[in-house]
């Protein structure tokens, strides 16, 4: 969508996904709000365009794109995304990165949260065994090991986490328009949600 649109694409999950894989690199306990905040306002956290719709992330001076993507990172997010401090540093930097540009932002909380007043606002969701598919496909594509089980019982247990939290929990903004994507391939998706900016 960012690359047809000329925006700039940022993945808000990555920033998570980026302090979690810090705070397992030095150890920080996923309980400890006030130090994972620290890392999170710490981190010197960039995405870095390298090729025709394609980026990485780089943190401090480390491209970690496939790092955050280990299912050691995604056991964790959640919990450590769970935490005020942690998500009141984040939300800050992810503002900042929107400030005064065009931007496509991907994330469980940009339309209530990050960007309420944002132009457009589209909540994508899948049925669970769609997500799994997704999921293990990537995860098998970048040499990850894993059981089609463990993957579903893992999306299921982080959506649930995500949805009850006490801080900025997952759900559609009041205003968001809802596209159901089960069965529907990734061209499809992009064709619908042009659609809809054609309107809005």
């Amino acid at each position: 969508m960012a690359d047809k649109l000329g925006y700039i694409y940022i993945d808000t999950g990555a920033m998570y996904r980026a302090v979690t894989y810090l705070a397992l690199q030095k150890g920080t306990s996923s309980d400890a709000g006030m130090e994972l905040a620290k890392i999170a306002a710490e981190m010197d956290f960039q995405f870095v365009l390298v090729g025709a719709g394609r980026q990485i992330v780089i943190c401090d001076g480390k491209d970690i794109t496939e790092e955050i993507r280990d299912p050691r990172v995604s056991h964790k997010v959640s919990m450590i995304s769970s935490h005020r401090e942690v998500r009141q540093e984040l939300v800050k930097k992810q503002q900042e990165l929107a400030n005064n540009r065009d931007v496509v932002m991907d994330g469980r909380d940009i339309g209530t949260v990050v960007l309420p007043e944002a132009e457009c606002k589209i909540y994508l969701t899948a049925d669970s065994d769609e997500r799994t598919r997704r999921r293990y496909n990537e995860l098998l594509g970048k040499g990850f090991a894993g059981s089609y089980d463990d993957i579903k019982k893992d999306i299921f247990k982080r959506d649930e986490q995500d949805k009850t939290r006490t801080v900025d929990p997952l759900r559609p903004a009041w205003d968001a328009i809802i596209v159901d994507t089960t069965g529907v391939s990734l061209e499809e998706v992009v064709v619908r949600i042009m659609k809809i900016l054609s309107k809005s």
